[in-house]
């Protein structure tokens, strides 16, 4: 059974070593489990969208969690899906804080993304709307 979970989280490092770490560490690990997905940050914090087999996303999410690089860590939707919305992408990448700021404000009060102030399903929105603008790079 697949199934989509959507989080979010605070970088404990924000330098750009340590992000890019999380992200070799995501496409690494990722790829060996069946695990698709999309992994946003700006502003110190991270969106994630991860699919997949309900086991090893729950593994994933729980390891997440475990992890002393995020703090925060929020659920903000979990769902049974019957296909994969961003099954091209190992782990793909956007940079918040280089969003055009229409579509921001199309999903947001402030011209700032923070995915803890909506909803799963707005953030899963905006989402969507990156990988129709080709906002989401390193698709493996």
């Amino acid at each position: 059974m697949l199934v989509r979970l959507l989080y979010v989280s605070r970088a404990v490092d924000k330098d750009a070593k340590a992000i890019e770490s999380i992200l070799e560490a995501s496409r690494s690990h990722n790829m060996g489990n069946g695990i698709t997905g999309v992994l946003c940050y700006g502003g110190g914090v991270f969106l994630q969208a991860i699919e997949g087999g309900r086991t090893a996303v729950n593994t994933l999410y729980n390891h997440i969690v475990a992890d002393p690089r995020h703090a925060g860590v929020e659920l903000l939707h979990y769902e049974e899906i019957s296909e994969r919305r961003f099954g091209g992408w190992t782990m793909g990448q956007v940079n918040l804080s280089k969003l055009n700021t229409s579509i921001v404000l199309k999903y947001s009060e402030r011209p700032e993304f923070d995915p803890y102030a909506v909803s799963g399903k707005v953030s899963l929105a905006l989402l969507e709307e990156l990988m129709a603008t080709a906002s989401i790079i390193g698709r493996a």
